[in-house]
C-alpha cells in the first residue's frame, strides 16, 4: 500500500488565467497554491520561467525565499517539446534532444527531481536521454495525455524504449483525464448556451460512445437540425477530452496498473467539480484506489486547464480537498 507514499500537488498552469490576466503575479500564484493545500508544485517553463529556457540566478533566489515563506517549491518542471518552432520545417531528432537537454538543466537548477515530456519527444530521442536525466538526476516522464491511454500503441514504444534502457530514470507521467468516462462538463454547458439543445448534445455522446466515428456523427446531428454550435463540443468529445464507456475502466485501470512502476508522477486532471467536491467526468474513486494499492511514491499534481475562463483558484481548491479525501491523507 502506498497512500503514505502519495504526496499532493498542484501545477501552478491551474492560475494561468488568473496570471494571464495580471490578477496573479508568479508569488500570488504559489500562495494560492500553498492555501489550497499543495505541498509542492509544478511549474511550466514556457508560461512562468523568468529566463526560460533558462532561469535566472535572481528567479533562483526569488524560489528559495517564497520556499521560505509558504513551505512549498516546485518538485516537477513541465518542459515545452515544440517540434514545430521554425516555420519552414519541423525539428528533428537531434534538435529536440538538445532543447530536452537544456529543460533537464533547468530543471536541475530549479531542484525538481522529475520532469514532464511530451509525445513529440520521439521514442528515438526519449532513449538517447537516458544518460543526460542520469547526469542531472533528474527522472523524465513522458505524458500520458488524452485521447492516448498507458497502453495505447503510441505509449507502448516508449515502455518498451524504458524496458530496453534498464534506466530508472526513464518513465511516465500519466494525466487522469484518460479515464473520462463523461462528457466534458464546461464544453457540455457552453455549448448549450449556444443553444445547442440537450437532446442533440446527449445523441452526440452516445455516438461516442457506440464508436460512431466523428465525420459521421456531425452528418448526422446536423441532419437532425443540431446547432452548428455543438460542432466545437463534438470535436472535444473525440480529442483531448474524449472520454469512453464505463464498461471499458476495468481495462484501462489493468492499462494504468501495467505502467504505474515505471510513472514518476501522475498529473490529476480536473475541469469541474461541484459543491461536493466530485470530478464530474474522471472517476477519482475507481482510480486512486488502483494508484493507493500500487507502490507508487510521488506527487499526485493537479491540473486545472480553465475551459470555463473563470481562473483556477477554487476549483484548485476543490480537487485537492477531494483528493485527500478519498485518499484519507
Amino acid at each position: 500500500m502506498s497512500k503514505e507514499n502519495i504526496k499532493i500537488g498542484a501545477t501552478l498552469f491551474c492560475y494561468g488565467t488568473e496570471f494571464a490576466r495580471y490578477q496573479y503575479d508568479f508569488e500570488e500564484c504559489v500562495k494560492q497554491a500553498a492555501l489550497a493545500g499543495a505541498t509542492g508544485y509544478e511549474i511550466v517553463g514556457t508560461q512562468m520561467l523568468v529566463g526560460y529556457p533558462g532561469v535566472t540566478d535572481e528567479f533562483l533566489g526569488f524560489i528559495q525565499k517564497l520556499k521560505a515563506k509558504y513551505g512549498i517549491g516546485p518538485v516537477g518542471y513541465g518542459a515545452n517539446n515544440d517540434k514545430g518552432k521554425r516555420p519552414d520545417r519541423n525539428l528533428t531528432d537531434d534538435e529536440m534532444l538538445a532543447d530536452a537537454i537544456i529543460d533537464l538543466k533547468t530543471a536541475h537548477k530549479l531542484g525538481c527531481k522529475v520532469m514532464r515530456a511530451q509525445m513529440m519527444l520521439s521514442p528515438e530521442a526519449f532513449e538517447r536521454l537516458a544518460p543526460y536525466a542520469e547526469l542531472y538526476d533528474v527522472k523524465v516522464g513522458i505524458e500520458i495525455h488524452n485521447p492516448e491511454t498507458p497502453l495505447s500503441d503510441n505509449m507502448k514504444r516508449y515502455l518498451e524504449v524504458i524496458k530496453r534502457t534498464g534506466s530508472t530514470y526513464l518513465g511516465f507521467i500519466p494525466d487522469l483525464g484518460c479515464f473520462a468516462t463523461k462528457p466534458n462538463k464546461p464544453h457540455w454547458d457552453r455549448a448549450l448556451k449556444a443553444g445547442v439543445s440537450k437532446e442533440h448534445l446527449q445523441a452526440a455522446a452516445q455516438m461516442r460512445y457506440d464508436g460512431v466515428s466523428v465525420q459521421e456523427a456531425q452528418e448526422k446531428l446536423l441532419a437532425q437540425g443540431a446547432s452548428p454550435a455543438i460542432i466545437p463540443a463534438l470535436q472535444g468529445m473525440y480529442g483531448f477530452v474524449q472520454f469512453r464507456p464505463e464498461s471499458s475502466l476495468p481495462a484501462l485501470l489493468d492499462e494504468l496498473k501495467a505502467i504505474l512502476p515505471y510513472s514518476f508522477e501522475i498529473h490529476g486532471k480536473f475541469h469541474y467539480l461541484d459543491d461536493n467536491n466530485v470530478e464530474a467526468s474522471i472517476p477519482y474513486d475507481d482510480i486512486l484506489a488502483v494508484i493507493a494499492e500500487s507502490d507508487f511514491d510521488g506527487y499526485i499534481v493537479g491540473e486545472y486547464e480553465d475551459e470555463l475562463y473563470c481562473g483556477g483558484t477554487e476549483f484548485t481548491k476543490r480537487q485537492i480537498k477531494m483528493l485527500k479525501r478519498i485518499l484519507n491523507n
